[in-house]
């Protein structure tokens, strides 16, 4: 499955593009058999609703019936549901609009695309029908978790050159964090580690080998038990300051990943993680201009104790 689509075959409805299926080079009987059993999360009667509604498509056009046949190949589109999908009671501000892209300054909790439990409640979802922007796609991501800047490609023409400036490290970015302050340990910092999966499907971990990651380090500020730390990320794994913050014994407050999982109940947002995507620069591969984004969010002040 993947969101690659063609919007003459399913436009986006309600912010979610269509999701697509592809049928094997082998098979034989009904179409509904085969979805059955590759998507089980979605029932017989549910796909048959669907089919009747004219909501499964090939990628020819036509809509498929519930006596279709297996066509080897063929690719089906549908529309993602999600029934009791929980609310996010906060909400991004856009700070930066123009023909090419957009950014978001987004809230903790808020995920940035569908995935899991969240559909509606995501920062794509909500910027597409909020501005009827069809071809809307990050070029990058942030954790849900997390808050700030995230930067989105408004048309597919261009999509791949700002796609580039991530993947080619082109872009200085500059995160804030509050975690424990340890006077034994000397600021500014490089922190330099190779990082891999650790078995956990989305936790990470330093392990020996040649470094894949690294950031830079500074305190802004700090009292005896706490500091808010700026984090310039030179590369791009997946939770690397929270990694690298935990292997020095400063975890960043509020994280319920590392150094251990201590996933708050649903609903919970008591404890946002204190991490926030400051500001974004970059030299615009179109125009050459400068460009400069920062966060009008703010972390919590450093706790006393």
């Amino acid at each position: 499955m993947h969101n690659s689509h063609d919007p003459k075959v399913l436009p986006v409805r309600d912010g979610v593009s269509p999701s697509c299926v592809v049928l094997p080079s082998q098979g034989e009987g009904l179409l509904i058999d085969f979805l059955c059993e590759r998507l089980p999360a979605v029932g017989r009667a549910d796909w048959l609703r669907r089919m009747a509604a004219g909501q499964v498509v090939s990628e020819t056009g036509e809509m498929a019936g519930p006596d279709a046949a297996f066509m080897p190949g063929l690719r089906y589109y549908y529309y993602r549901e999600l029934e009791g999908e929980p609310e996010i009671p906060f909400a991004a501000e856009v700070i930066h609009r123009d023909a090419h892209l957009l950014v978001a300054d987004k809230p903790h909790f808020l995920p940035v695309v569908p995935a899991g439990q969240y559909l509606q409640n995501t920062l794509l979802v909500r910027l597409k029908r909020e501005f009827d922007l069809p071809e809307l796609s990050p070029i990058h991501r942030i954790d849900r978790d997390t808050a700030g800047l995230v930067v989105f490609s408004l048309q597919r023409a261009t999509r791949g050159i700002y796609q580039g400036m991530f993947r080619d490290r082109a872009i200085h970015k500059v995160y804030e964090a509050v975690a424990p302050y340890r006077a034994e340990l000397s600021f500014p910092r490089e922190h330099v580690s190779r990082m891999e999966e650790s078995g956990h499907f989305f936790r990470m971990h330093e392990v020996a080998g040649e470094p894949n990651s690294r950031t830079l380090m500074e305190i802004i500020e700090h009292n005896k038990a706490w500091a808010r730390y700026r984090l310039s990320p030179v590369s791009g794994k997946r939770h690397q300051l929270r990694v690298h913050m935990a292997a020095l014994g400063l975890p960043l407050r509020g994280d319920a990943f590392y150094p251990v999982v201590d996933d708050p109940e649903p609903g919970d947002y008591s404890r946002p993680l204190q991490l926030l995507a400051r500001s974004l620069a970059f030299d615009d591969p179109l125009t050459g201009q400068r460009r400069e984004f920062t966060s009008r969010r703010s972390l919590q002040a450093l706790p006393r104790d």
